[in-house]
């Protein structure tokens, strides 16, 4: 790609990042475009559809929950490496109002252009979780589907305005319910 495309390509996705951010999945493309100052078209020949925009802006954080997996898995306990992965992950879920839902879809949909940056963080995680659960840290009674499924609900807890608040406590009960001894969960 040449550098004046991947300049334009950086900045759409930067602006569609701050859209989505402030108005969630469901922001508009011409609204992504116009806070761009570029026409749709110009929009849409780089990201033609809402799913590729959201696949270039996810893939960068998913690969960096995969690769955050990775570092926590040789540097600290099984325990702490799935809380602190959990953590990241609710985090990163958290930073795109409504993405979880995009993400549950993405797995199950195998032409999703999400899907294997879906699959391949959620396996990190399952990873994170075999390890905890193999040294007897972790409830033995779960997988990494619902390891997945529990991270998108405490991250879905944090775009409710009602729960906000209460967000951080229920991360601290589950991931102690996840855990079959845990000390704190708190970082």
């Amino acid at each position: 790609m040449r550098a004046d495309a991947r300049k334009n390509r950086d900045h759409l996705l930067a602006v569609a990042g701050t859209v989505i951010t402030e108005q969630g999945v469901d922001a508009s493309m011409r609204d992504i475009a116009r806070r761009a100052e570029v026409g749709l078209a110009t929009l849409l020949r780089h990201f033609p559809t809402r799913e590729a925009l959201f696949e270039a802006l996810l893939r960068t954080s998913f690969d960096e929950l995969t690769a955050r997996a990775g570092e926590v898995e040789t540097s600290s306990s099984p325990d702490d490496a799935l809380v602190s992965w959990l953590r990241d992950f609710v985090a990163c879920a958290h930073n795109y109002r409504g993405v979880v839902a995009l993400m549950v879809a993405a797995i199950e949909d195998t032409e999703s252009a999400l899907h294997t940056s879906c699959v391949t963080m959620r396996a990190a995680g399952t990873r994170l979780l075999a390890r905890a659960q193999a040294e007897g840290m972790a409830r033995t009674d779960i997988d990494g589907t619902d390891l997945f499924a529990l991270a998108g609900s405490l991250a879905w807890l944090s775009d409710q305005p009602a729960l906000a608040p209460r967000a951080d406590h229920l991360f601290e009960v589950v991931a102690s319910a996840i855990l079959t001894n845990p000390a704190s969960t708190t970082p």
